[in-house]
């Protein structure tokens, strides 16, 4: 039987690349309400990525869903029929009760096909972090290795994978509760840059604080030099909200210092950038154990 990798639509993963890996990857998208209209986050294919960024700059605040269990049952059944064993790469537990519903319906799928592989982990990552992961379990899949092999190497590792976000407006991180008002306030009219992490709960934590765009990018890079353990062979994934010049710029910077093996770029998707709004930077890699 063939193995099929299952995840959802928080990788954060450019659609190139999920195009290039569709014989053995699936997204599953999260659900995403904006401006009074309903869709499944299918990384920028209905609704497009200018779109989408554009209604949060001009004031809407979107709110997101969980994956439902019905719709784990469906996909899981459909690939169990076509004879593909599933490890599903999954959403921070930390973050989202989108596992906790990956394993209910894993139970309900098993009711009727008791013979199943069906194997979950939970990444405790998120956006290009999750999508770090994936894109390594592809690698070791192309490689021959088993399903059971593959669950075991990603929670070995998965505190490996560090997370770096360089927010550009604290006003979301406000509207989500991570910071008071009056912080978002001072921070916005001293032009503060926060760093956000994903700590080892799986949780988005206030890092630091650093003034202006180029040092907030200039300490990401500062983080790839730190951390990243194989340069020869190493990708590093970057992300940003609808900023493609800042991303090409820190993408040269991290060429310059730094000069991984691979760089994929990718745009935020609707439901991570509903939570920390346009402008965000971001890095994730492979390295040693990430910081908490």
């Amino acid at each position: 039987m063939s193995v099929k990798i299952i995840t959802d639509s928080c990788c954060d993963l450019p659609l190139h690349y999920i195009g290039a890996h569709q014989d053995i990857l699936e997204i599953l998208g999260m659900p995403v309400h904006i401006n009074g209209v309903d869709y499944i986050d299918d990384l920028g294919q209905t609704l497009d990525h200018n779109t989408f960024y554009n209604y949060l700059r001009n004031g809407f605040m979107p709110t997101t869903s969980q994956i439902n269990a019905y719709r784990f049952e469906e996909a899981f059944k459909r690939n169990i029929e076509l004879g593909h064993e599933l490890l599903y790469i999954g959403f921070s537990s930390g973050l989202s009760g989108t596992y906790n519903s990956s394993c209910v319906a894993k139970s309900l799928v098993l009711e009727d096909y008791p013979d199943a592989k069906i194997e979950l982990v939970d990444t405790l990552s998120a956006s290009i972090g999750q999508g770090a992961i994936v894109v390594e379990v592809l690698k070791r899949l192309k490689e021959g290795h088993t399903i059971d092999e593959l669950k075991q190497w990603v929670e070995h590792n998965r505190m490996n994978f560090n997370h770096w976000f360089g927010v550009d407006d604290l006003n979301y991180l406000k509207s989500g509760g991570r910071i008071s008002p009056a912080s978002a306030m001072v921070g916005n009219v001293l032009n503060v840059k926060p760093t956000l992490i994903v700590d080892h709960e799986g949780k988005l934590k206030s890092y630091g604080n650093v003034r202006g765009r180029k040092k907030s990018m200039s300490f990401l890079v500062s983080k790839i030099e730190t951390h990243l353990m194989d340069r020869e062979n190493g990708t590093v994934l970057l992300g940003h909200g609808n900023c493609p010049e800042d991303a090409a710029l820190l993408r040269d910077m991290i060429k310059e210092q730094i000069n991984p093996c691979e760089i994929i770029i990718s745009e935020l998707s609707m439901t991570i950038a509903s939570h920390v709004g346009p402008n965000m930077i971001a890095v994730a890699f492979l390295g040693d154990q990430r910081e908490d």
